[in-house]
Protein backbone atom coordinates (compact mmCIF):
# COMPACT_ATOMS: atom_id res chain seq x y z
CA UNK A 1 0.00 0.00 0.00
CA UNK A 2 1.07 3.29 -1.00
CA UNK A 3 0.52 6.32 0.93
CA UNK A 4 0.57 10.14 -0.48
CA UNK A 5 2.28 12.43 2.10
CA UNK A 6 2.45 15.04 0.12
CA UNK A 7 -0.20 16.97 2.25
CA UNK A 8 1.96 16.22 5.08
CA UNK A 9 5.47 17.72 3.46
CA UNK A 10 3.35 20.67 2.99
CA UNK A 11 1.28 21.88 5.71
CA UNK A 12 3.21 22.17 9.12
CA UNK A 13 1.48 20.79 12.51
CA UNK A 14 -0.38 18.05 10.33
CA UNK A 15 -0.79 14.11 11.06
CA UNK A 16 -1.75 11.34 9.26
CA UNK A 17 -2.97 8.35 11.28
CA UNK A 18 -1.90 4.97 9.76
CA UNK A 19 -3.20 1.39 10.31
CA UNK A 20 -2.49 -1.23 8.09
CA UNK A 21 -1.99 -5.30 8.51
CA UNK A 22 0.49 -7.26 6.06
CA UNK A 23 -0.10 -10.81 5.13
CA UNK A 24 3.30 -12.51 5.62
CA UNK A 25 2.11 -15.70 5.60
CA UNK A 26 4.18 -16.66 2.47
CA UNK A 27 7.68 -15.58 3.87
CA UNK A 28 10.13 -18.29 4.22
CA UNK A 29 12.31 -17.87 6.75
CA UNK A 30 15.06 -20.45 7.47
CA UNK A 31 12.70 -23.54 5.94
CA UNK A 32 9.78 -22.43 8.06
CA UNK A 33 6.83 -20.13 7.56
CA UNK A 34 6.66 -18.06 11.24
CA UNK A 35 4.47 -15.76 10.27
CA UNK A 36 1.27 -17.04 10.10
CA UNK A 37 -1.15 -14.13 11.36
CA UNK A 38 -1.06 -10.43 9.62
CA UNK A 39 1.54 -8.18 10.66
CA UNK A 40 0.22 -5.10 12.06
CA UNK A 41 1.76 -1.02 11.92
CA UNK A 42 -0.13 1.22 13.70
CA UNK A 43 0.76 4.94 14.66
CA UNK A 44 0.41 8.14 12.26
CA UNK A 45 3.65 10.45 10.02
CA UNK A 46 3.66 13.94 11.74
CA UNK A 47 4.95 17.02 10.58
CA UNK A 48 6.07 19.10 13.68
CA UNK A 49 8.21 22.24 12.89
CA UNK A 50 9.40 21.19 9.20
CA UNK A 51 10.48 17.82 10.55
CA UNK A 52 8.11 15.05 8.90
CA UNK A 53 8.69 11.87 10.95
CA UNK A 54 6.90 8.14 11.17
CA UNK A 55 6.44 7.47 14.90
CA UNK A 56 4.64 3.72 14.72
CA UNK A 57 4.70 -0.11 16.23
CA UNK A 58 4.62 -2.83 14.13
CA UNK A 59 3.32 -6.27 15.98
CA UNK A 60 3.50 -9.80 14.44
CA UNK A 61 3.26 -13.05 15.93
CA UNK A 62 6.56 -15.64 15.40
CA UNK A 63 5.63 -19.08 15.18
CA UNK A 64 8.58 -21.83 14.98
CA UNK A 65 9.98 -24.65 16.31
CA UNK A 66 12.34 -24.09 19.38
CA UNK A 67 16.05 -24.29 18.39
CA UNK A 68 17.44 -26.25 21.43
CA UNK A 69 14.22 -29.08 22.03
CA UNK A 70 12.37 -28.91 18.51
CA UNK A 71 8.64 -27.96 20.29
CA UNK A 72 6.79 -26.00 18.52
CA UNK A 73 6.51 -22.01 20.34
CA UNK A 74 5.19 -18.61 19.82
CA UNK A 75 5.88 -15.13 20.62
CA UNK A 76 4.52 -11.52 19.88
CA UNK A 77 7.03 -9.16 19.41
CA UNK A 78 6.81 -5.56 18.89
CA UNK A 79 9.25 -3.23 16.95
CA UNK A 80 8.81 0.82 18.51
CA UNK A 81 9.44 2.81 15.13
CA UNK A 82 10.46 6.78 15.36
CA UNK A 83 12.14 7.69 12.67
CA UNK A 84 12.47 11.00 10.31
CA UNK A 85 11.30 11.03 6.36
CA UNK A 86 12.93 12.69 4.03
CA UNK A 87 11.48 12.93 0.15
CA UNK A 88 15.46 12.73 -0.93
CA UNK A 89 18.47 12.62 0.67
CA UNK A 90 22.11 14.57 -0.53
CA UNK A 91 25.22 12.63 -0.35
CA UNK A 92 25.61 9.23 0.79
CA UNK A 93 22.13 8.64 2.49
CA UNK A 94 21.84 7.84 6.01
CA UNK A 95 20.00 4.73 8.43
CA UNK A 96 18.26 7.04 10.65
CA UNK A 97 16.52 8.60 7.84
CA UNK A 98 13.92 6.86 6.09
CA UNK A 99 13.79 8.07 2.09
CA UNK A 100 10.39 8.38 0.47
CA UNK A 101 10.77 9.16 -2.67
CA UNK A 102 8.20 11.44 -4.60
CA UNK A 103 6.41 12.27 -1.06
CA UNK A 104 4.97 8.65 -1.35
CA UNK A 105 5.56 5.82 1.23
CA UNK A 106 5.37 2.44 0.54
CA UNK A 107 4.02 0.46 3.75
CA UNK A 108 4.55 -2.83 2.30
CA UNK A 109 8.12 -2.06 1.77
CA UNK A 110 8.68 -1.01 4.97
CA UNK A 111 6.54 -3.36 7.45
CA UNK A 112 9.06 -6.14 5.36
CA UNK A 113 12.29 -4.76 5.65
CA UNK A 114 11.17 -4.16 9.50
CA UNK A 115 10.00 -7.22 10.45
CA UNK A 116 12.82 -9.46 8.65
CA UNK A 117 15.80 -7.72 10.06
CA UNK A 118 13.84 -7.89 13.63
CA UNK A 119 13.33 -11.94 13.57
CA UNK A 120 15.30 -13.24 15.88
CA UNK A 121 18.25 -15.26 15.23
CA UNK A 122 17.52 -18.07 17.89
CA UNK A 123 13.77 -18.70 18.69
CA UNK A 124 13.32 -20.47 22.02
CA UNK A 125 10.17 -21.95 23.76
CA UNK A 126 11.54 -20.40 27.22
CA UNK A 127 14.55 -18.40 28.14
CA UNK A 128 15.80 -21.52 30.28
CA UNK A 129 15.07 -24.29 27.84
CA UNK A 130 17.11 -27.28 28.59
CA UNK A 131 16.92 -28.89 24.77
CA UNK A 132 17.54 -32.20 23.95
CA UNK A 133 19.71 -34.89 25.83
CA UNK A 134 22.75 -35.53 23.19
CA UNK A 135 22.97 -39.46 23.65
CA UNK A 136 19.49 -39.96 23.63
CA UNK A 137 17.50 -37.06 22.35
CA UNK A 138 14.51 -37.06 25.15
CA UNK A 139 13.63 -33.44 25.89
CA UNK A 140 15.59 -32.02 28.87
CA UNK A 141 12.65 -30.07 29.53
CA UNK A 142 10.17 -32.36 30.55
CA UNK A 143 12.72 -34.16 32.97
CA UNK A 144 16.12 -36.25 33.43
CA UNK A 145 16.61 -39.13 31.01
CA UNK A 146 19.02 -41.16 33.12
CA UNK A 147 21.97 -40.68 30.75
CA UNK A 148 25.19 -40.58 32.83
CA UNK A 149 26.36 -36.66 32.66
CA UNK A 150 29.84 -37.63 32.31
CA UNK A 151 31.16 -40.34 29.82
CA UNK A 152 34.75 -41.11 29.40
CA UNK A 153 35.83 -41.04 25.84
CA UNK A 154 36.99 -44.74 24.98
CA UNK A 155 40.12 -43.55 23.17
CA UNK A 156 40.92 -42.28 26.69
CA UNK A 157 39.31 -45.21 28.97
CA UNK A 158 42.92 -46.74 29.52
CA UNK A 159 44.36 -43.38 31.41
CA UNK A 160 41.13 -43.66 33.35
CA UNK A 161 41.89 -47.47 34.23
CA UNK A 162 45.46 -45.13 35.80
CA UNK A 163 43.50 -42.61 37.86
CA UNK A 164 41.51 -45.42 39.49
CA UNK A 165 44.07 -47.75 40.56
Amino acid sequence: MIVDLKHIFVNENTSLPIEYSLDMSAVDFSGVFPLKKPVTLSGAVFNKASLVEIDAVISYVYGAPCDRCGVFAQKEHTIRLKKPLAPKIEGDGSDTILLVPDMKLDLDELVYSEVITDIPMKHLCRPDCKGLCSKCGKNLNEGACGCPEKETDPRLSALAELLND
